[in-house]
């Protein structure tokens, strides 16, 4: 769905970062639920593959529809710029029952037998109880599948946060989202979220701002939700989540660099993020003609693919280069 938020001049003053556990915990739910789209996560999926499959995570799908709209409740708006997850699912279970039991039902009436499934009317039946069960099972999740890592993932978020905020100090807005996200479009003083037409606008309020969360777990899209009492936010994806999980004992570089030769394998492996031919040749010291070859043959064999933005053509990993540069086919 194509939106467009308009605010005002005090909304603008207060917009921040924040990062958000909860977030992490929402996007690995996702990741589990459709593997062959995250690439980027393959290291990571194999690592809790076991203790994942022991989770019960049928209530997070029926409530988050491929195309729709989850419940707010379960996306409470950081408060602080590095919000704590107790504090997060404690806001979870301060949700009103009704509240909670009308969302509910509009998410599972989304997905076509969800609401008359089993869970659903249990879920319908008791709000309150379910409101409880989630809170609980975002703190399992977080404390089976993510806390072993958050140290990577933290250092990965507050990077991000660092160099939009230099973004935005050199810039304004319109820097700051030239190329946070391609679906994220600054002009006339409202953002834009989607292409084409928008669907749903937002009117100036006085709000407490608009707040951007970058997360781990949610490339490749970005999604924002501004609907009243809720405070305007956008989820895009971090950058440099290419090389999160990237392996750095030697054997792993040392057979990429034996199969793709020395340049190859430093160019994949260092493409950590969509980046243009001129950034590259710079970077690894190489002529911008040298890298260009390099890279056709990289894409010809199926580990990069390239797509425009504005004047820039950027170049990007597969999932298949993905799981090569990060060791995991080697």
């Amino acid at each position: 769905m194509s939106q467009r938020m308009r605010f005002t001049a005090e909304e603008l003053l207060r917009c921040r970062f924040a990062i958000s556990p909860l977030r992490e915990a929402q996007g690995a739910i996702r990741t589990l639920s459709h593997p062959d789209r995250h690439g980027y996560h393959l290291p990571w999926l194999r690592q809790v593959r076991t203790v994942a499959a022991g989770l019960d995570l049928i209530a997070f799908w029926l409530l988050t529809p491929g195309n729709g709209h989850g419940p707010d409740f379960l996306h409470p708006v950081p408060a602080v710029p590095l919000a704590a997850l107790e504090d997060e699912t404690a806001a979870i279970r301060a949700t009103d029952p009704e509240v909670a039991r009308q969302q509910i039902a509009r998410a599972l009436a989304q997905t076509p037998g969800a609401r008359d499934s089993r869970r659903g009317r249990a879920m319908l039946a008791d709000p309150a109880g379910t409101v409880r069960q989630l809170a609980g099972q975002y703190e399992h999740v977080w404390s089976a599948l993510l806390a072993p890592h958050w140290p990577r993932l933290r250092a990965v978020l507050e990077a991000d946060v660092a160099y939009h905020a230099r973004r935005l100090a050199d810039g304004g807005m319109q820097r700051l989202f030239t190329g946070l996200h391609p679906l994220l479009n600054w002009s006339e003083g409202a953002l834009s979220v989607g292409g084409g037409v928008p669907e749903k606008e937002r009117l100036p309020s006085p709000s407490g701002g608009l707040v951007l969360v970058p997360s781990v777990f949610f490339w490749p899209e970005a999604s924002s939700a501004f609907d009243p009492p809720w405070q305007p936010t956008v989820v895009y994806p971090a950058r440099g989540v290419g090389g999160l999980w990237a392996r750095t004992g030697p054997s792993a570089s040392d057979a990429l660099v034996r199969l793709l030769g020395a340049n190859r394998a430093a160019i994949l492996s260092g493409l950590d993020a969509p980046t243009t031919t001129t950034a590259l040749a710079h970077r690894h010291d190489l002529a911008m003609s040298s890298v260009s070859a390099h890279l056709a043959v990289l894409r010809d064999a199926g580990l990069l693919r390239s797509r425009r933005y504005g004047h820039q053509v950027l170049y990007e990993r597969t999932p298949l280069g993905i799981a090569m540069a990060t060791g995991g086919l080697l």
